[in-house]
């Protein structure tokens, strides 16, 4: 078996057996990988820490053929912050289970590991409300996956001087003139459609560096549960109990 060191995050893990546990980690290198950290449920282990969800660092394992097998770990940040907010936790879990649930093994996922660290940071920052980081964190990772919304010009003529609404059906900004069958449009405040904008063309270091109105802030929720009914299609176990604690509708 091989030695590696893979920079990454903890997304999710579960006991195995009496002492063992099963960790997903995103990895910088590898994409999603499954690893066990044999022991790590003994009190006295050096793994008790590093396998939690939000632990970010440099795990040390074995590569056998078709697992790995964490040996180490240094983790630079562990978000603990998060364990002293209930409802900062959720939005975290919540975060972490989309991330899981968008990403594969073997495949570039750097970028999403990088939002969702960002991300996470964002959450521990009293500046910056966390509904509005949900939503900012959702449209960049449709915009990660490929799937953002055209929210410059028209989706179908490619108009960007007639006035439009925001089709989620479309895939973004339909004009006047072709807005006919448009049957689900929306006509978004023109701050609404900046943030946007910025959303999805900003670097992920700087995507938590702006505040929006509450007239703004509601309608970016409606768009974007539009948008993730119809981009992603799922129900996260995490947002329910984090719209429970929350009381969204």
């Amino acid at each position: 078996m091989n030695q590696i060191v893979l920079t990454g995050m903890v997304l999710s893990t579960m006991p195995i057996g009496e002492y063992d546990r099963r960790v997903v980690i995103l990895t910088k290198e590898h994409g999603k990988i499954s690893a066990f950290a044999r022991g790590a449920r003994r009190p006295n282990s050096p793994l008790v820490g590093a396998v939690n969800p939000f632990a970010f660092g440099e795990f040390t394992m074995y590569e056998g053929r078709t697992s790995y097998t964490i040996q180490s770990a240094r983790i630079s940040n562990y978000f603990a912050e998060l364990r002293e907010d209930i409802t900062g936790a959720y939005y975290g879990f919540y975060f972490l289970e989309f991330a899981d649930y968008h990403t594969k093994e073997s495949n570039d996922e750097r970028e999403m590991l990088r939002l969702l660290y960002q991300t996470l940071r964002a959450l521990i920052n009293p500046h910056i409300p966390d509904r509005l980081v949900r939503r900012i964190f959702e449209l960049k990772a449709l915009t990660v996956n490929g799937q953002a919304p055209q929210v410059c010009q028209c989706v179908v003529c490619g108009d960007a001087a007639r006035p439009a609404v925001f089709s989620p059906a479309k895939g973004g900004l339909v004009c006047s003139e072709c807005s006919r069958d448009v049957i689900d449009g929306m006509v978004l405040d023109s701050s609404t459609l900046y943030s946007m904008q910025y959303i999805e063309s900003s670097t992920i270091e700087k995507l938590y560096t702006f505040n929006v109105s509450e007239k703004v802030q509601d309608e970016l929720e409606k768009v974007m549960d539009r948008l993730m009914e119809v981009y992603v299609g799922r129900r996260f176990h995490s947002l329910d109990i984090l719209e429970t604690l929350t009381q969204i509708p």
